[in-house]
């Protein structure tokens, strides 16, 4: 038996979610993977997140469904077309269509609930408030606000079993910072998947808010980016 903490990691199988778990396992966690299938609109996701997961050696992967298609009200979860080709000042300016409601709220509660029933205290995901400062669900703030709700939401708070942390390494770190680091961890990003609007093959589009700033990121480290772009993706800057 493993005598490593246990770690429950979010994983969607994007650049910043995998990178966190070679962070987890970089500590000295034992990590357990959390995908959440909250009703995004393709399946390359999950596939992503299986393939870090299964690389990266996580003692169990949790596929969890919850459709949040029901309430709709963005873009990756309703029948709203995805923006693209914006400049880096639109995309700095104002909380996107992108953004789904409450998502982290909820994805932290489900990694809460296991969590607890794991014996585990902390809780990993790769959200970054330097790219997406218009999420509010990306804010240290937020974070803050939720390890105060575990501790008085769950039975091992209330008995006092253990303290809750929400570890966020990669809240301010730039897109390239976590790429480097994601490097030195041996991350391969060829598998992972951070599209919003991939095509029927599964490729990135290069032109959502997504694809351009981890586009723009391995540029500035002269690096090509290892995942798959459709044959139409564009690789110019987004300048400022």
């Amino acid at each position: 038996m493993s005598q490593r903490p246990k770690g429950v990691v979010l994983l969607s199988g994007g650049l910043d979610s995998s990178t966190v778990l070679a962070e987890c396992i970089a500590s000295g966690y034992e990590p357990y993977a959390l995908t959440v299938l909250y009703g995004q609109r393709h399946a390359v996701e999950r596939e992503a997140a299986r393939r870090i997961a299964g690389a990266l050696g996580v003692a169990r992967h949790v596929e969890m469904p919850i459709d949040l298609r029901g309430f709709g009200g963005s873009a990756l979860t309703d029948e709203i077309e995805v923006p693209k080709d914006r400049s880096g000042e639109t995309m700095a300016s104002g909380i996107p269509i992108t953004y789904v409601p409450a998502r982290n709220t909820v994805f932290l509660s489900l990694a809460l609930a296991w969590a607890e029933s794991l014996g585990a205290f902390d809780l990993f995901l790769g959200v970054n408030c330097v790219d997406y400062s218009g999420y509010p669900d990306c804010r240290p703030e937020f974070l803050l606000a939720f390890e105060r709700l575990a501790m008085l939401a769950t039975k091992a708070g209330v008995e006092g079993a253990g303290r809750y942390t929400i570890h966020a390494p990669l809240l301010t770190m730039t897109k390239e910072q976590i790429i480097r680091r994601g490097i030195e961890l041996g991350v391969d990003y060829g598998m992972t998947h951070s599209c919003y609007d991939p095509d029927d093959r599964g490729r990135a589009c290069g032109r959502c808010d997504s694809c351009r700033l981890r586009l723009d990121a391995f540029g500035r480290l002269g690096m090509d980016d290892p995942a798959p772009y459709s044959p139409t993706a564009s690789r110019g800057s987004t300048g400022s």
